[in-house]
């Protein structure tokens, strides 16, 4: 929760149906408002996804100086970092990772069910593609 993967350096928070929907609820606004207000389209060659905005400083759009501002409607990709399959796949991966994630190894422990629930979350949402 330290918040440090929502600031400064550029990515991308790619959104799923379920992420849409807990956000358009958090907001009261309608698909077509949420979009063209906190998101935008990322063309990545083959296809094309939507992502969350970055302010000019990198930092996400949700994120003020009290923290996320959806916190308990962020994304699914937000919730379940750094437990993704990509990650998890070796010691040598999480290693990596921990150099970009000062909450790696620290701070609360999560359930092994926990963990496994955000994998398969994660392979059953998929992000929407154009």
């Amino acid at each position: 929760e330290c918040g440090y993967c929502c600031r400064e350096e550029p990515g991308y928070v790619f959104l799923s149906e379920n992420d849409l929907q807990n956000l358009q609820k958090h907001y009261s606004l309608d698909r077509k408002a949420l979009i063209e207000t906190y998101c935008r389209v990322v063309d990545l060659g083959n296809f094309k996804m939507l992502s969350l905005k970055e302010n000019k400083n990198n930092d996400c759009i949700f994120l003020n100086k009290n923290g996320c501002q959806v916190y308990n409607a962020r994304p699914l990709q937000c919730r379940s970092y750094p437990f993704w399959a990509s990650l998890m796949d070796d010691k040598d991966s999480w290693l990596e990772e921990s150099k970009n994630c000062p909450g790696i190894d620290q701070g609360k422990l999560h359930a092994a069910e926990e963990i496994e629930h955000w994998i398969y979350l994660r392979r059953r949402e998929n992000p929407i593609q154009f």
